[in-house]
């Protein structure tokens, strides 16, 4: 698929969050931790607000109004289902912090926007339920989110013959990759693409196209990721052997697209360590088992081998 838009840039990487490992200490319910938590945020409430309106700013920059409310609509799903999980187990966390990925002029003109967005845990997790709970509901809240924009986006889209030299000369345009689901999608509402042609994204298809992508990176099973939790609830005995093949996936990943070089790096350098809950014994109860499961088979089917080529000049 193809970006509406020539532009001149370069690739993104992704963050999420990142917990703290300090002592859980619960108080008597989810009010009352929002309204401690609350607290401490109010010095730093201006901080969230200005990195969230210039995260937005960034992300019109890249594909216009709508890619932003869109992509902005993804984000803040994903870091809010982290957080309400938090205030359901009475887990301190901090509001979400999105991070812009602006254009600089002159130089390359940003693909995606932003970096993603991060909240701290600042709470060590009670036991392994909480742990699956509040790692998924984050990436499942912003896949639903970004299926609902990618159908939307992928009925506004069209289907284009491209020229015999596409990009012009001294552009580059950007290429993004498939996933089995998006794939599927785009079969599903446009049909066949002919030879010679492309689908070119609606602003709404983009973003959706980028919130698969971050469910994707943040559903890894690796370290601090959201899949690194929820793999370590589900089996914390074979998360290691999990973590070691993911890793070699990534390496093996390094040679087909550049994009994973940071990610594959990472890896190797945080990938094995995943703190344990407080209490480390709690069994997972079936549906929980089915969630994190669930989750598992979402990563599959968002995930891209091939994220975004940057052809032309």
């Amino acid at each position: 698929m193809q970006a509406p838009d020539f532009t001149r840039g370069d690739g993104p990487s992704f963050g999420d969050w990142s917990p703290e490992d300090v002592e859980w200490k619960p108080v008597g319910s989810a009010a009352e931790t929002a309204r401690e938590v609350g607290r401490e945020s109010a010095g730093r409430v201006a901080v969230h607000v200005a990195l969230f309106v210039l995260t937005a700013a960034s992300c019109y920059m890249v594909a216009g109004p709508l890619y932003a409310v869109g992509l902005m609509a993804i984000l803040l799903a994903h870091e809010m289902g982290h957080y309400l999980m938090s205030l359901r187990w009475r887990v301190r966390a901090s509001l979400p912090y999105f991070l812009p990925f602006p254009n600089v002029p002159g130089l390359f003109q940003s693909p995606i926007g932003t970096f993603g967005a991060v909240i701290t845990m600042k709470s060590r997790m009670p036991n392994r339920k909480a742990l699956l709970d509040i790692g998924a509901a984050g990436p499942i809240a912003g896949f639903v989110v970004s299926l609902v924009l990618v159908t939307i986006g992928l009925a506004l889209s069209t289907i284009q013959t491209l020229p015999a030299h596409w990009p012009p000369p001294g552009y580059v345009a950007y290429v993004f990759g498939d996933s089995l689901l998006f794939t599927a999608l785009r079969w599903l509402v446009l049909g066949p693409v002919p030879h010679g042609a492309d689908v070119i994204l609606h602003p709404l298809a983009r973003a959706g196209w980028v919130g698969l992508f971050v469910t994707a990176l943040n559903l890894l099973p690796l370290g601090q990721l959201d899949g690194g939790h929820i793999v370590y609830a589900l089996d914390r005995r074979h998360y290691r052997f999990v973590v070691l093949a993911t890793t070699g996936l990534l390496l093996t990943l390094v040679f087909y697209s550049a994009v994973w070089t940071l990610f594959a790096f990472l890896a190797l350098i945080f990938g094995r360590r995943h703190p344990p809950p407080a209490d480390d014994y709690v069994p997972l109860d079936p549906l929980r088992r089915k969630i994190g499961y669930f989750s598992m088979v979402i990563l599959v089917l968002c995930f891209m081998p091939n994220p975004l080529k940057v052809v032309g000049l």
